[in-house]
């Protein structure tokens, strides 16, 4: 089976599903404009997933350290060793004991599903499908049935409009207004033997909108169609009901701490994303934590951007009033010489003559100032005057400069696309 074309004609539910129902192996490349996945797929079930433009912050390696398992410095020692073996980082890790097989699996799911869930916000790119057989590592990765990522991805895509309602920003913190009761026996973690797949079966469970476990025949509108009526706000249950929070919001409520932010929180609770915030809107909804909105840093920015401009105006200001100043010097030595002329021979028998070399260089910082009071019309009134007088009419210049040094007027044009032309006089 071979299959290429674009995300327009044959979106990734589509794929995925085709894939998933005839139980194929192979790798799924999608590309878009800047970034590029590749999803393993063995018998119908996603395995791993990899983007060739993934940030650094993505990398398996700085998962594990923004979750708290790994340092910095375990990290590096592992990727020292790395270069010298050649083997994968998981396994170096895990031989080396900084990280159990658990939280392995764990993490490695953390970043497939996230991956393969950034691509249900495509809204274009292309696909190819490579069928062949594909090597991965049972004992550290989880299989997820194509049909669960499936269902799991229309569901994110219809709620997340909900949740941002709320959870507006990653430098969003909040605040514990009250603690959650003792939880129930079925909000214990779970145990080593119980993969991600099992957590996407059981999502209903948690009173979170989540899917159960679907039966693996089933059309992807269809699908689309029964999230969308889940995508409901979460509603606070009667007072008796209060120990009932899912394992996902005491994961979250336990690790709210002053002056910590989404970002922080979605690292640290090993959710994803759109889990992890899901989870603080539900706390939210039900009086447990408050919500608390970088006020400061927003404040700090609008500051920052307002001082800029002030600089900014500033120094424009004083260009403009040196320019001014000089233009206003040389229009004293251009009107003495306007009023004397240069004088050839002596005495009472001397011929008076016009210099207009004097006069051209005097008009080139008159045209400047010109300039400038056509820059404040446009500031004033939205648009550069259609002819000089106006500039006049609106108090910028006198009616002698229009002229001055000449005796004939400036060429003034404005243009269609909202320049100006702007010439002395042939004379």
């Amino acid at each position: 089976m071979a299959l290429k074309g674009t995300l327009k004609d044959f979106g990734i539910a589509e794929i995925l599903q085709l894939i998933g129902q005839q139980a194929k192996s192979g790798v799924l490349h999608l590309e878009a404009r800047d970034d590029l996945i590749h999803i393993a797929i063995a018998d119908g079930n996603v395995v791993r997933a990899e983007s060739a433009g993934r940030k650094t912050r993505e990398r398996l390696g700085n998962l594990l350290v923004r979750a708290a398992i790994i340092t910095e410095e375990e990290l590096a020692y592992a990727l020292d060793a790395q270069k010298r073996s050649l083997r994968r980082l998981g396994d170096i890790l895990v031989e080396l004991e900084l990280v159990t097989k658990q939280d392995l699996r764990e993490m490695t799911a953390l970043q497939t599903t996230e991956t393969v869930f950034r691509l249900f916000h495509w809204k274009s790119g292309t696909y190819e499908f490579e069928p062949g057989d594909v090597e991965w590592e049972p004992d550290t990765v989880t299989p997820l049935r194509a049909e669960s990522v499936l269902m799991e991805g229309f569901r994110q895509v219809d709620e997340w409009p909900l949740v941002r309602r709320k959870i507006t920003s990653t430098a969003m913190t909040f605040e514990r207004l009250r603690t959650p009761e003792a939880g129930r026996k079925g909000d214990a973690p779970r145990g080593p033997g119980e993969d991600v797949e099992a957590a996407f079966d059981g999502l209903g469970e948690d009173g979170l909108g989540g899917v159960g476990g679907g039966a693996p025949d089933f059309d992807a509108g269809e699908a689309g169609g029964r999230s969308r009526q889940r995508a409901q706000a979460p509603k606070a249950p009667p007072p008796g009901e209060l120990a009932s929070l899912g394992k996902n919001e005491r994961r979250c409520f336990e690790l709210v701490e002053p002056g910590r932010t989404v970002e922080k929180l979605v690292d640290l609770s090993r959710l994803g994303e759109f889990e992890t915030c899901k989870a603080l809107l539900n706390l939210v909804n039900l009086g447990y934590l408050k919500a608390v909105p970088p006020a400061n840093r927003a404040a700090a920015a609008v500051g920052a951007y307002a001082q800029d401009w002030q600089a900014r105006i500033r120094r424009g200001a004083a260009r403009v009033v040196a320019t001014l100043a000089i233009a206003a010097a040389l229009a004293g030595i251009g009107y003495w010489v306007d009023r004397r002329g240069v004088l050839y021979g002596g005495g009472a028998g001397g011929t008076a003559l016009r210099d207009n070399a004097a006069q051209r260089f005097l008009a080139r910082y008159q045209v400047e100032r010109l300039r400038a009071a056509l820059e404040v019309y446009r500031h004033e009134r939205g648009e550069y005057p259609d002819a000089l007088p106006r500039l006049v009419e609106a108090g910028l210049v006198s009616g002698r400069d229009l002229s001055y040094p000449w005796t004939e007027p400036y060429y003034y044009r404005r243009r269609p696309e909202g320049r100006f032309v702007l010439l002395p006089p042939l004379e």
